[in-house]
């Protein structure tokens, strides 16, 4: 797998945007879903996708609150939508069945990050459940409507931060909010994997990525004093040089959905609108989350644990 981790050399890198990547491409008569498509660079990709001319649905866990934060922005529709809550997920998934519109473009990119240690009525760990089985049980259920579609998986450099726990995957035996988030970040990384495998043949393809280090609501669950000690901003508030802006955060997932340089690949995780390189530390993609034995466990684990599988 990871020979297929080569750059091609793209022209765009870490200071391109989300309409610089787009320049020159017409989604008109596309259909787009974007989850959390309504803040940080889910807001971004929501508006470069529909000023390309795509129809952009934004899923929401507060519809309401989504559609303030769209206004004003044409082609765009709200609907409802709780990762964590797998009865959600399925009435999504029917509602767009019974829409009957192909969907396109998916981009998963809603997600939280290093919250509290928190459990699902189920009982699994809330970055785990939310980051990645509600994504794995969307896009199973959607399956019908994606013929032809690019699958985008926002995960994070953050993967480096822990490989999937085989033995302890929802925490039960203490939590670390960072190793949780790291873990449903690989998690992402190795669903696109596996994804690509199986639905490339009707012509599915899937890609997971590293936007970029953006200061966004993604960070609400630190506090302001803990992003200062890490670097992430100064005393008045204002990130380092390398941060990105909302617009170039937004620019990798968006080059991912569309770009025709892409065309006929899947399965790789990129970054700064380039495919990454693997790597044991720093930049790039972890081996372990792209390892294609560790993505056939993974699909198959969380089958068991949704009871969704739309290959089995």
């Amino acid at each position: 797998m990871s020979d297929k981790q080569q750059r091609i050399n793209s022209g765009f890198d870490n200071r391109s945007t989300a309409a610089e990547v787009l320049d020159g491409i017409d989604l008109t008569g596309k259909t787009a879903v974007v989850t959390g498509g309504y803040s940080g660079i889910g807001l971004e990709t929501t508006r470069a996708l529909a000023g390309a001319g795509a129809t952009v649905i934004v899923p929401a866990r507060r519809p309401d609150h989504a559609a303030k934060h769209l206004d004003g922005i044409e082609r765009t529709e709200v609907d409802e939508l709780d990762l964590a809550d797998l009865d959600s997920v399925r009435d999504f998934a029917e509602r767009r069945l019974a829409d009957g519109r192909r969907i396109d473009l998916l981009v998963n990119n809603a997600g939280i990050m290093a919250c509290p240690e928190t459990r699902t009525d189920r009982g699994w760990e809330l970055q785990f459940a939310t980051n990645h089985l509600g994504h794995y049980a969307l896009v199973n259920r959607l399956l019908p409507v994606l013929e032809g579609a690019r699958v985008v998986m926002t995960s994070s450099g953050g993967h480096g931060n822990s490989p999937i726990r085989w033995d302890d995957p929802h925490f039960e035996r203490g939590y670390d909010r960072w190793k949780a988030y790291g873990q449903s970040k690989t998690a992402n990384i190795l669903f696109a994997v596996e994804l690509d495998r199986l639905a490339a043949s009707a012509g599915v393809r899937a890609f997971a990525l590293h936007p970029g280090a953006i200061l966004t609501p993604l960070q609400r669950h630190i506090p302001v004093e803990e992003q200062r000690e890490m670097g992430w901003m100064d005393e008045e508030g204002n990130p380092p040089d390398y941060f990105k802006t909302t617009e170039q955060g937004a620019a990798t997932q968006t080059w991912a959905a569309t770009s025709p340089q892409l065309e006929g690949m899947g399965g790789l995780y990129l970054e700064d609108c380039e495919v990454a390189e693997v790597s044991e530390e720093g930049s790039g993609v972890r081996p372990y989350a792209i390892d294609p034995v560790a993505a056939q466990r993974l699909w198959a684990f969380s089958a068991e644990l949704t009871g969704v599988n739309a290959f089995a």
